[in-house]
């Protein structure tokens, strides 16, 4: 009987791994097609000007606000979807966050307007944040503490192979249809097939027996659906941090108080009050997110003292551990879609430049670059993990930023045209700077106990896209406060100095290499 039931366990836990990390997969295949196809997919879909043609001003600002959804929509995703892991079980809400990604993005490609892409791809995300966490703490959960490390490298690898094949589509489609801006509909439609996944989940995937025992204590019947009206109030913030920094303020501001723009383009009164305006409003956004996010976990842990004193914990160290792990994501978050995610951008730019010098044109340019970034972080993540279990959580930390930084800086400002050191140095900036992803689900698990564990990591991982979101607003602004229109190398190289905070922060963080996971 014992060995039946050992080769049942083995069978539910590969069945989750498996699960598990197609799910990732598939994350990352949908995050990397929508970079490919939204240029055309806008250009199709935004109204033409006197000339027949769209303003490339108007897809940049369409592809930001795209772009701030998806990482709002993850972040809200990570609470709302880990708060029904940890009050549902990980296995049914798992199934519900990946049937909403898969649905909600397949019906991009049926999208008839801008509007429409930016309001599925927020409800897609919302299924992409909240699958994250689940099914690293469903994995985490039901496989032994000495293969962690291990299975850590695997998850953040799985989304960067989703990337890969992404760009592989991408290239084969060149030699297959002559015109590629008519494929994006179709390729959108693609994002839909994880749907099938979901049934490989619930009939096959097993709950954790973690989480049952949690369920039996009847410590899940402490979460309430009226603390959502938190995570609600929570997303509102983010999304006027958004609104703040998409929407023209200093034309508003000037039409309100009849003001004129300033000689040359220089700042007035005006433009200074716009940027005081959207800074304010953007710390008080943040405030916002941050009490909304916490709200549903700190109702819990009030019920959970009521109910149990003697096993429940203070709020104070839970949610000091939870900033400490939204801080610790965020670092590399914000580098990531404020740096290295514009690098596919920035081989096309430089291409186009080099075309307009008699060059020959390179098209693949942009699939090429997100090919060889991706190739990197697939290897990197799994050494990222292993290196936290090989040195420590903190000193592979601090390690990753230092690799990750100078990789970045030298890809930005040791590069002027697109070649093979523009590849090679995409690979290893492209791979340091991913390797957090396979640290980080080694070591939030390990912070957070059962009873917190799925919401935990969702709050950790996913409120770093807030800030995220908020740095990819800023590249522009960046690109035309140092005088370059179009020049990513100065805004990217600045934005990826955020790995400095991250080499600060990890020390206050508690090392738990060799510890189980709490329960």
């Amino acid at each position: 009987m014992g060995a039946t039931d050992e080769v049942g366990s083995n069978r539910g836990r590969w069945m989750a791994l498996t699960a598990a990390l197609l799910g990732w997969m598939f994350d990352g295949l949908e995050m990397g097609l929508f970079p490919l196809v939204a240029r055309p997919a806008l250009k199709e879909l935004l109204p033409r000007g006197p000339d027949g043609t769209v303003a490339d001003s108007d897809v940049a600002l369409w592809f930001a606000g795209a772009t701030a959804a998806f990482l709002v929509g993850a972040a809200t995703g990570g609470v709302l979807f880990g708060w029904l892991g940890d009050r549902l079980g990980r296995v049914r809400a798992m199934t519900l966050s990946v049937l909403t990604y898969a649905v909600f993005s397949g019906l991009c490609g049926l999208a008839t307007a801008p509007w429409q892409i930016v309001v599925l791809r927020f409800i897609a995300a919302l299924g992409m944040g909240g699958e994250w966490s689940l099914g690293v703490a469903l994995v985490m959960e039901i496989w032994p503490n000495r293969s962690r490390g291990l299975l850590a490298g695997l998850i953040g690898a799985a989304a960067n192979v989703g990337y890969m094949l992404i760009a592989l589509v991408a290239l084969g489609l060149r030699y297959v249809v002559a015109d590629t801006s008519s494929t994006w509909r179709m390729l959108l439609l693609l994002g839909a097939t994880p749907a099938v996944l979901t049934f490989l989940i619930r009939i096959f995937v097993p709950e954790s027996e973690r989480w049952k025992n949690e369920e039996r204590r009847g410590a899940t019947s402490n979460w309430m659906t009226r603390d959502l009206l938190g995570v609600l109030v929570g997303c509102g913030g983010a999304i006027l941090i958004i609104c703040l920094w998409l929407v023209d303020v200093p034309a508003a501001l000037r039409s309100l108080t009849g003001a004129t723009v300033p000689a040359e383009g220089g700042f007035g009164a005006v433009e200074g009050t716009a940027l005081a305006l959207r800074v304010t409003g953007t710390l008080l956004g943040l405030a916002v997110v941050t009490v909304g996010y916490l709200y549903p976990i700190t109702q819990f842990l009030k019920r959970s003292a009521a109910a149990m004193p003697g096993a429940a914990q203070s709020s104070a160290p839970v949610i000091r551990t939870l900033l400490l792990a939204a801080c610790l994501s965020g670092v590399p978050l914000l580098a990531t879609w404020g740096s290295i995610q514009w690098a596919p951008t920035w081989a096309d730019q430089l291409t186009q430049e080099a075309e307009k010098q008699g060059a020959p044109p390179v098209p693949e340019a942009k699939a090429y670059t997100q090919f060889w970034s991706a190739f990197g972080a697939v290897l990197a993540c799994v050494g990222g993990a292993l290196l936290g279990n090989w040195l420590g959580r903190r000193v592979a930390y601090v390690l990753l930023c230092v690799g990750a930084l100078a990789s970045t800086l030298f890809f930005f400002q040791g590069n002027s045209h697109f070649g093979v050191q523009f590849l090679a140095s995409a690979f290893l900036a492209g791979g340091l700077s991913a390797s957090f992803y396979g640290w980080l689900p080694l070591y939030l698990p390990e912070l957070f106990p059962t009873r917190l564990r799925a919401i935990g990591q969702g709050f950790g991982y996913n409120f770093g896209r807030i800030l995220a979101a908020v740095g990819v607003l800023q590249s522009k602004n960046i690109m035309d406060l140092l005088g370059g229109a179009h020049d990513y190398a100065k805004p990217c190289s600045i934005l990826a100095c955020i790995y400095v905070v991250g080499m600060v922060t990890i020390w206050f963080a508690p090392e738990t290499r060799g510890k189980p996971l709490p329960e």
